[in-house]
């Protein structure tokens, strides 16, 4: 599932929030892609680990830096981590905004009051994007 999401990134189509992410190994130094769901709130970029602390998670972290490519456009940020403490928000509107395909990864539904995103905001890793 996840090569075809990933050529529809490649190609830009589909939704104008997907895209590739590229980030390199923290291991072995090369560079790996997975599509993702670019989440933008007041102006500002995220992305989320929906499925938790995954392998892309771990590489941005270490990495600090990370590539989004759509279509022939391609653009380097630093990938910050988010604290827990403010990532509740970020979380709901995530899970809001693409819940038909996130959802089963969350503990909790969508429409959980605010607080409820506490609970599971170490569960989930949100980095917010800064031009490079």
């Amino acid at each position: 599932m996840n090569r075809a999401v990933g050529m529809l990134a490649r190609l830009a189509v589909g939704p104008r929030y997907l895209h590739l992410l590229e980030v390199q190994s923290r291991r072995s130094g090369k560079t790996f892609a997975t599509p993702v769901n670019l989440l933008e709130v007041n102006g500002h970029r995220y992305l989320v680990g929906g499925r938790g602390h995954t392998a892309w998670s771990k590489n941005a972290l270490a990495a600090g830096f990370v590539t989004l490519r759509r279509g022939r456009r391609s653009q380097r940020f630093r990938a910050i981590a988010v604290v827990d403490d403010r990532k509740p928000g970020i979380l709901k509107a995530y899970l809001q905004e693409y819940r038909r395909t996130v959802q089963r990864f969350f503990a909790l539904p969508a429409d959980s009051p605010l607080d409820a995103f506490a609970t599971i905001s170490n569960n989930h890793p949100v980095f917010e994007l800064v031009d490079s």
